[in-house]
This record gives structure tokens, C-alpha cells and sequence, in this order.
């Protein structure tokens, strides 16, 4: 078989006999296993021996009557001796291992017939054959000649099935070995020839000697002495093994054959007992003719079993086996039933007595393959996945999926944020470095009594910098830190999630003193009460349990820190987030106007920019209120982005400015074309919030506005700067705001005959102000100093039908009276929004300078940091036209964009 796979020559023949169609019946007999196989494969099988049809012996080959059959030539004589030449040569050149014998004729004769199945394919025999004479040359162990020796007549046992394959398993590799050298003799490599024949020699007797230090040595293709290699041989010398697949070697393949043709013929006999094929015309005469048929079956493969009478034909034959069955195959069933009725007519056998023929489908290995084959799958691929899982570090069923996913983080890992990279937020990395601390030398705090604290929750908006924080404590705690999503312990399977804390917090006191660090920590700590109101037991609830006991149990000599981040602080379970589990509550909030300094600082540092840092980083902090530290590193990465587009040398402010609107109001949409009756609508809706903001006193300063369209649906622009970080506001602000916001919605009304869709943000903004000023901020006479909060997740509202008509009634009133405040305010300021309006419609963005010179000095004061950085003039913004002059008229009124509708109020 080796010689066969490995030669490119003997693959080549294979190949075209599997080509070769098959187009009569009577030359072609496939075996009883691939008579089994669909259609589609028998027809494309390998071909066999012509059938025999008449009789029971083979075609024999015509006597020449010149030749003495028993007295033979010189040419004869003379191919004999030189066969016994060549084999004394390559004897000597294949010494015997130790334990090791050369085979008599006899007992080759008996081990041939192993080969000689029927049920094996021709090549397989072939194959077979061909090993049987390279054992000539390499002997065989002496305990297979034992075994021969005492060889009884018929189907061995499973004991000597075991023993046998066990001596075969010992003869596959020197057979591989010999197979290879032979190829090397063929290419001119005689001296490495006869090197791996002594070699292999040499090895087997040590193999015999220490089987077990041999297997060992073999495991993963590696020698004992460390040479690298499969199976010892060097993957560079000449005698090295060919390998498949990059595992089998043609020593595997070699044995495979030899378990195949084994262990099939035992299998078969053990299930369906010894089958035998004959002829119909046997049929006829030895069993019909006798009346020794009970019962004829028509199989799916076109075979049909002849069962017997077993009493009958034990009398009739001496020697009968009952374990054997009986076939023949036929062409088609309506000629086989004609065939049969005519033979048992010819017989005189009466209609009643006639031989019952039952049809079925095919038996056989095949089917027992697809009965038992999905069950044997299912199995091996548990096993596999438990074995392959478990060297991962899961030795129990379904590998690791209750081990825990968190990662552990130490000094020596490659967590390269350091608590100088977290800025804006001094009071949380104070809280956290006190941790460290603690860990580090906790002898300075338990010699004045005082305990280490069990954990702390990191609580605050999306984007403040809470796991960056815990990045930062991996980098410099200088103990172990796990790390760990709240997510990655709930899976489909009851019962991972507790499992996979307990595998946590025990990693974690082997580890001790050591950080762990749970993100997320809401969608496993949820409140118990809100989270199951439909009855039935969570998984979560059982994480959450087994995340109370771990944190409660902890003994005072274990030193673990449990740190945990989320968004959704006010939704946690009370038992969480009591003192002893979590002991100390660190909200980061976004930062102030000095924290945000902090952070463009650390940022701006791999920035290329030849602005001046200290007044580029004081601008960009008062332009960017509200914002949280991931806003801010994204507006320093547009803005780099924004000058590698146009190819810029290094960054400029105004690439700054681009970012900050990119971030705000999206990306402007230059292909959305409006028509020009509705980019005027947008000019004077736009302008009439730049009005109110520059003349209401309580208004947020105006920047700069555009008519550009940006982000989802926004087809006009506005940028205000609130007047610093406010964290109170009174009345008069909040209508001063509500007021602003109704700007543009007024100005259609007073420049347009009728309105338009465009303030729907406008109003829900004012809407929700003056719900708040209502229901939590206490701004109502008639409600009075009450607070109703609506849940979403409750069903029923906190106040009566009263109330809530109550509460309409003061919204509507508060909204009524902001608008009446900037419908005056407009409507004595007509000039001005068309001036406004006109110098949009012309340039698409006014900047506070063009404001200043269309409209004048704002009335009111500005704050400090507003006028340090922004009253003398931006850099971006646009030249006035050359063509205007100071002194110009006013321009005409707009004329109407739209029909005036019958009945519409100007």
C-alpha cells in the first residue's frame, strides 16, 4: 500500500482505472460494500475481476504441451536464482532487529489469505500482496510466526484479532522505511539506502527493548534526543518518511490497510454472518431443484438473499454453515420474477407451495453506518470539543464555559496608559490611586486600625473616562489586575454566570493582593425588584447573588479590590452598592473648563501644529461646553483628519473649528441642493434665532450660524457658547432660552405668509424645558414646589388626572409666554433679521464678527473667557464682500416664497 500512495507512476494508474466507465453488467461485479454505496459513486468505482456466470473457477490460461510441467528450463532456473541473489543482498543491507525473524513459505502462505477477500477492493488486495513480499526482506516478528503456527481454521476471535494488530502495528514503520529506501535505490541514493536500513534496524530493536520510552519519544513527531523531525528522521535527509496531510505516515497508511482487512471481514461476520456469492444457475440446481429455498429477498441493490431451510440443507450437504448467506445478483426484478416463475413451472411446483419473494432495502455495513453513525458523531465531537476545550484550561464537560473570561493584567504586560495620560477628572484618580495605595503598602493604613475598602463603583455619563481610569490602574498598580465586561458572564447556559464568578474571585485570591475590574457591571447588578416582574428565576439574578457572596465573604487578610463601571448607576441593587461590597461611590462627571484644558493638553501631544499651544488649548476648551473626554479626543482626531485631507502642513485652528462643528451638528451635506424659496425660509428661520441670542441678555452668546445643511434633517446651523459651566439657572435664563429656541419658528410667521415643518426640534426642545420647570424644577405657582418624575417602565403615572390637567395647563402657559417674549422682541427687529437673512443667503455662514457688524456691539457684557479669546476676532472667519459698504441702506423685504393662503393671519 505504501508503494502504491507514494509513487507518482502507481497514482497516475489508479487514477485512470477510476476513469474507466463501466458499461455492461457481466464485466463488472463491484464487491458487496460498494454495491452499498449510491448510484452515483458505484458507477464511478474501481473495476474487478469479470464475473463468473457458469461456473465457480476462473478462466485458466492455455497449456503449452512443448513445456514439461514438471521438469523446468534454464531461463526459469536461472530467474530463480537470481531472485534469491537480489533477496540474500537486501536481507544483508536490512539486518533483523532484535526478536525479529524471517517468515517460512507456509506461514506467508497462511497470512496471504488475509489479503485475499473478496469484500476488499482488487487494489487494496493488490496492495496486500505487494507488502507481503517486502516482508521477505524486513522478516517479521517471531510472535507472528507463533500465531501462525498455531492458527485455527476459521474467523479469528477478538483476542487474536487484538494480538495480531498489535505485531502488525510493530512491522507498519519498518515496512514505511523499506518502501522509502527502495525509492532512494530507483533515484541513485544507494548509500542512503543502505544508512536507513541499518538505521531502522538498529531503532526497532531499541523500540523492542523500550516501548514505552519509545512512545513518548514519538508524541508530536519529536525524537528523544531532540532532533527535530517526524518519526526521528530529519525532514531534510534523504531517508525521511513522507508524510500526508501533514500527519499520516506511510507507515499509518500501511496499517490502515491491514486493520481493514481484518477487522471488515470479523465486523460482517459478527452482524450478517459469512456471505457468499453465487450464481443463478447454482442457484437453480443445488438449492431450487432440491426445494431447500424458503424464501427469496429482492434488495434495493440489485442483490437478491436466498435464505434456506436449514434442517433440508444440512441433510443434503455434509459440512453445511448455517452462518453463511447466499446471493446472487440479477439485472432487473420483473426479469428475475419471470425468470423464477418460469424455473418453479419447469420444476412442477404447485402455485401454493411456490417460493415466497419479499422485497427490502439494503443492508449491510452501509446501514448500519447511517443508523449508528450520527450517535457515534455526536459522541466523538463532545469528546473532542471536552478534550480540545479542556487543554485550554477546562477539565470538566463543555470545556471552559464555566471558567471565567476575565483577563489578568500585571507589571510586565504591555498596558501602556499611565495615570499621567487620565486628566480632567483629579478628585476620581485621587480616590483611585488611594487604592493603589492601599495595596501596596498596607501596613502604613492597618497600623492605625483602618481597613481596606472592599470596592468603589465608577458611576457618570458615557465617554467621561471611567474604564480609561481602570486601564490606567492595570498600568501602574503594580499588582495583578482582572478585567472583566458584566456581559461575559450571562450565556444561554443555566448556571455559567455564578460559575464563572466563583472561577473569578478564585483566581483572584491566589493572586491576592490584586484589582478586579468589572465594565458594565448593570447588565448583571440590576435591582432584583425591577428586574424580574414576570415571575421565574434570571440568570442574572443568580450572577448577582453569587457576586453579593463572593464580595460579603472576603476574609480581612484578602486583599481584593473590586472596581466596577457603568452608566446606569441609579438602576443597581441596593445590596450592591451598600457599604461593605462597594464602599465608595467616585461619579465622574464631564469636566469643567479647567479639566477640559487638561485634556486637549494631553492630547494635543501627538499633534503636529504650529499654533500657540496655550491660547489654541484656552479657545478650544471655551468652544467645546458640555463635552466629555472621548468628545474631546474625537474633535483633536477630526481635526487632524480635516488637515490630512487638504494636504496641510500641520494642523491649524481653523481645522480645530471644523472638528468642533463636525462634531456638533454632523457632516455638512453639500449635495443636499435646497430649492431657493426654501434656502430662504432657512436663512430667516436661522436668522431669527441669531436675533434673539445677540438681544436677549440671558441667551448664550452667538458664534456662528450657517445655512449649510448638516448631520440627519438639520438644514440650518447655529453655534452658541454658554456663559461658562452653569449649574444653576433661574426663571428669567430659562425663559430667555425657551425664547431663543421659538426664534425661528416667529420669524416665518412674521416673513412669510405661512409656515413651515422646520422648528419640530425647536419645539420639542421648549417643550421638555418647560415640562421640567413643571414637574421637577418647582417653577410653578398652581403645581407648586412638587417633583413627578416619569418612568418609562411604570405602567401608571405619579399624579392624578387632575394634576396632569393641572400640569398641561402651567406647561402651555410658560410656553405661551416665551413666545409672546420673542414675537416682541422680533417684531420690532425686522431690519435686522433681513440684514441678517440677506448676508446668509450671500455668504451660506456669518461668524460673531459679521454680527458685529451688521447688528453692532452685543448690549450686554460677555463673560471673561468668552471676550479673552474671541473679542478680537476669529481667524476663520470670512472677509466681508468688497462690494458692501458701511454706510449701505438696508435691504428690501423679502418677497413671499409662498402663496398666501385664504384666511392666514400675518
Amino acid at each position: 500500500m505504501a508503494g502504491l500512495l507514494r509513487q507518482s507512476t502507481q497514482l497516475a494508474r489508479v487514477a485512470r482505472q477510476t476513469q474507466r466507465a463501466t458499461l455492461c453488467r457481466a464485466l463488472l461485479r463491484p464487491s458487496r460494500v460498494a454495491r452499498q454505496l449510491p448510484l452515483a459513486v458505484r458507477t464511478t468505482s474501481l473495476p474487478h475481476a469479470p464475473a463468473r456466470l457458469y461456473s465457480t473457477q476462473g478462466p485458466q490460461p492455455p497449456k503449452d504441451e512443448s513445456k514439461d510441467p514438471i521438469k523446468p528450463n534454464e531461463d526459469e532456473l536461472k530467474a530463480k536464482d537470481d531472485a534469491a541473489a537480489l533477496l540474500e543482498k537486501e536481507r544483508k543491507d536490512w539486518p533483523l532487529p532484535e526478536g525479529w525473524t524471517y517468515l517460512t513459505e507456509d506461514e506467508m502462505t497462511v497470512l496471504a489469505e488475509f489479503g485475499k477477500n473478496e469484500r476488499l477492493p482488487q487494489w487494496m488486495r493488490d496492495d496486500f500482496a505487494h507488502n507481503l513480499e517486502s516482508m521477505r526482506v524486513t522478516g517479521a516478528p517471531k510472535e507472528l510466526g507463533e500465531m501462525l503456527a498455531d492458527r485455527k481454521p476459521g474467523d479469528m476471535t477478538i483476542v487474536e484479532i487484538g494480538k495480531f494488530l498489535r505485531v502488525m502495528s510493530k512491522m507498519a514503520n519498518r515496512l514505511a522505511e523499506y518502501e522509502t529506501a527502495k525509492e532512494l535505490r530507483e533515484h541513485g541514493h544507494e548509500d542512503a539506502a543502505k544508512q536507513a536500513g541499518r538505521k531502522e534496524s538498529t531503532q526497532e530493536g531499541e523500540q523492542d527493548k523500550k516501548s514505552e520510552q519509545g512512545q513518548k519519544k514519538k508524541k508530536d513527531g519529536k525524537t528523544g534526543d531532540g532532533s527535530g523531525g517526524k518519526d526521528g528522521a530529519d525532514a531534510g535527509s534523504p531517508f525521511a518518511k513522507k508524510w500526508f496531510l501533514g500527519r499520516f505516515s506511510t507507515g499509518d497508511l500501511i496499517m490502515a490497510g491491514i486493520v481493514w482487512a481484518v477487522v471488515l471481514p470479523f465486523f460482517e461476520s459478527s452482524f450478517f454472518g459469512q456471505q457468499k456469492e453465487i450464481t443463478w444457475q447454482e442457484v437453480h440446481k443445488n438449492f431450487l431443484a432440491k426445494g431447500l429455498i424458503k424464501k427469496l429477498t429482492v434488495l434495493s441493490s440489485g442483490k437478491v438473499r436466498v435464505e434456506l431451510n436449514q434442517e433440508g440443507a444440512q441433510n443434503a450437504y455434509d459440512g453445511f454453515d448455517q452462518n453463511t448467506q447466499y446471493y446472487f445478483s440479477i439485472g432487473s426484478v420483473q426479469t428475475f420474477e419471470q425468470q423464477l416463475e418460469q424455473a418453479q413451472k419447469e420444476l412442477g411446483i404447485p402455485s401454493a407451495e411456490r417460493i415466497p419473494v419479499n422485497y427490502a432495502s439494503e443492508g449491510g455495513l452501509w446501514q448500519v453506518a447511517m443508523a449508528f453513525g450520527p450517535t457515534i458523531l455526536l459522541v466523538g465531537l463532545l469528546m473532542y470539543t471536552t478534550r480540545s476545550l479542556g487543554g485550554r484550561g477546562g477539565g470538566q464537560m463543555f470545556g471552559g464555559f464555566s471558567k471565567s473570561k476575565a483577563k489578568m493584567f500585571n507589571h510586565e504586560t504591555a498596558v501602556k496608559v499611565k495615570f499621567s495620560d487620565v486628566a480632567g477628572m483629579d478628585e476620581a484618580k485621587a480616590e483611585i490611586m488611594e487604592f493603589v495605595s492601599f495595596l501596596k503598602a498596607p501596613e502604613r493604613f492597618e497600623r492605625l486600625g483602618a481597613k481596606i475598602p472592599r470596592g468603589a463603583i465608577l458611576s457618570g455619563p458615557p465617554g467621561t473616562g471611567k474604564t480609561l481610569l481602570a486601564k490606567a490602574t492595570a498600568g501602574e498598580s503594580g499588582v495583578p489586575f482582572f478585567s472583566v465586561s458584566g456581559s461575559e458572564f450571562v450565556e444561554m447556559f443555566v448556571g455559567v454566570g455564578s460559575s464563572r464568578v466563583r472561577d473569578l474571585f478564585a483566581s483572584a485570591r491566589k493572586n491576592a493582593p490584586c484589582i478586579i475590574f468589572i465594565d458594565e457591571i448593570d447588565a448583571i447588578g440590576r435591582s432584583r425588584q425591577d428586574g424580574n416582574r414576570m415571575g421565574g428565576n434570571d440568570e442574572r439574578e443568580s450572577t448577582l447573588n453569587q457576586i453579593l457572596t463572593e464580595m460579603d465573604g472576603f476574609n480581612t487578610s484578602e486583599q481584593i479590590v473590586v472596581l466596577a463601571g457603568t452608566n446606569r448607576a441609579d438602576v443597581l441593587d441596593s445590596a450592591l452598592t451598600r457599604p461593605g461590597r462597594f464602599d465608595r461611590h467616585i461619579y465622574i462627571d464631564r469636566p469643567t473648563m479647567k479639566g477640559r484644558q487638561d485634556i486637549f493638553k494631553v492630547h494635543l501631544k501627538k499633534i503636529v501644529t504650529n499654533e500657540d499651544l496655550e491660547h489654541l488649548i484656552g479657545r478650544l476648551s471655551t468652544l467645546t461646553p458640555g463635552f466629555s473626554g472621548a468628545d474631546i479626543a474625537n474633535v483633536v482626531n477630526e481635526s487632524a483628519l480635516a488637515a490630512a485631507r487638504v494636504n496641510a502642513q500641520s494642523v491649524e485652528l481653523i481645522h480645530f473649528e471644523q472638528a468642533i462643528e463636525r462634531v456638533i451638528g454632523g457632516l455638512e451635506r453639500k449635495s443636499l441642493v435646497l430649492k431657493p424659496e426654501e434656502k430662504r425660509t432657512v436663512a430667516y428661520h436661522e436668522a431669527g434665532h441669531a436675533i434673539c441670542g445677540w438681544f436677549f441678555e440671558h441667551a448664550d452668546p452667538l458664534l456662528k450660524v450657517s445655512i449649510i445643511p448638516r448631520g440627519k434633517g438639520a438644514l440650518g446651523y447655529a453655534q452658541y457658547l454658554p456663559a461658562g459651566d452653569a449649574y444653576l439657572m433661574t426663571v428669567q435664563q430659562l425663559m430667555d432660552r425657551m425664547a431663543m429656541t421659538l426664534g425661528g419658528r416667529v420669524s416665518e410667521e412674521l416673513h412669510f405668509p405661512t409656515v413651515t415643518t422646520g422648528a419640530s426640534d425647536d419645539f420639542r426642545k421648549v417643550s421638555q424645558m418647560a415640562r421640567k420647570m413643571v414637574t421637577e424644577w418647582g417653577m410653578s405657582d398652581k403645581v407648586g414646589p412638587l417633583h413627578f418624575s416619569e418612568d418609562p417602565n411604570q405602567l401608571q403615572k405619579p399624579f392624578s388626572e387632575l394634576t396632569a390637567q393641572a400640569i398641561d395647563a402651567e406647561v402651555r402657559s410658560i410656553v405661551d409666554k416665551a413666545y409672546a417674549q420673542c414675537r416682541d422682541l422680533l417684531s420690532s427687529r425686522r431690519t435686522e433679521i433681513g440684514l441678517v437673512a440677506e448676508e446668509l443667503l450671500k455668504k451660506e455662514m456669518l461668524t460673531r464678527d459679521d454680527m458685529v457688524r451688521l447688528l453692532g456691539k452685543r448690549p450686554f457684557e460677555d463673560h471673561q473667557d468668552f471676550e479673552k479669546y474671541f473679542g478680537g476676532g476669529s481667524k476663520s472667519a470670512p472677509p466681508p464682500p468688497p462690494a458692501e459698504e458701511a454706510g449701505s441702506p438696508p435691504p428690501e423685504q423679502p418677497s413671499p416664497a409662498f402663496r398666501q393662503v385664504d384666511g392666514a393671519e400675518r
